[in-house]
This record gives structure tokens, C-alpha cells and sequence, in this order.
């Protein structure tokens, strides 16, 4: 694309997005928007509350500290796996994986077995 096409295309981007926030600053709903957050931040300064407050005055149920929802992640997460690098002292050839599905690793195992291929893994962290 030359420069000239390039500045074109972006002043025609730039022309069409002008037109969509002229028509958006006129848009009756984006004003009321617009005033209800003003209201609100002026309420949350008034009363010293900030938005953690107010979801959790709102929401009760999502009320958790914290530390109870970093206890409550890591309790039910699973233990990332290691990645394993495999080469082939036959052909010298490279595979890195956190797993068995991969298409080589497959291949070696079918030509020289699983367990002469697991011999050639060494585990990277």
C-alpha cells in the first residue's frame, strides 16, 4: 500500500469516527449515562466509598475478601505442567511439550517406543 493510500484509508477511518461521535454526543441514553456516573462518583466521594464498597453494598454475594478468593482459586487449580524437551539422538531433532499430543512425539514413540522416547525427556520447569 503506498503512503498516499495509507493516508487516505486513516482519513477516511478518521472522518467516519467523527460522524459516530458527533452522533453518540447528541445520543439521549449516553447523557443519561454520562450524569448517573457523575452522581454516583459525587455520592461515593461524599461518603468516602469506593467501588469495592458499593458492589459489595450491591452484591452481597460477591462479597469475599481478598484472601478468600486467593484461597478459593488456588484450591481448585490444577498444577501446571512442566515443559519437557525430547531429542532424538537419531535424527538430532528438537521437540518441546507440556504434553503427550504432540505429532513428532507420537511418531517417535510408534517408530522406537515409549519408553526409549521418555528416555530422551529432560524436564525444562
Amino acid at each position: 500500500m503506498s503512503k498516499l493510500q495509507e493516508y487516505r484509508q486513516i482519513e477516511e477511518t478518521i472522518r467516519e469516527l467523527s460522524e459516530r461521535l458527533k452522533s453518540l454526543s447528541n445520543d439521549d441514553k449516553l447523557k443519561k449515562e454520562i450524569e448517573f456516573e457523575e452522581k454516583l462518583k459525587g455520592l461515593m466521594s461524599q461518603y468516602g466509598k469506593s467501588l469495592k464498597d458499593v458492589v459489595a453494598l450491591l452484591d452481597p454475594d460477591n462479597k469475599l475478601t481478598p484472601a478468600a478468593k486467593a484461597g478459593k482459586a488456588t484450591a481448585g487449580a490444577k498444577r501446571a505442567r512442566k515443559v519437557k524437551q525430547y531429542k532424538n539422538p537419531n535424527t538430532g531433532e528438537v521437540v518441546e511439550t507440556k504434553g503427550g499430543n504432540h505429532k513428532t512425539l507420537k511418531a517417535w514413540k510408534e517408530q522406537y517406543g515409549a519408553d526409549t522416547v521418555e528416555s530422551w525427556a529432560k524436564v525444562l520447569g
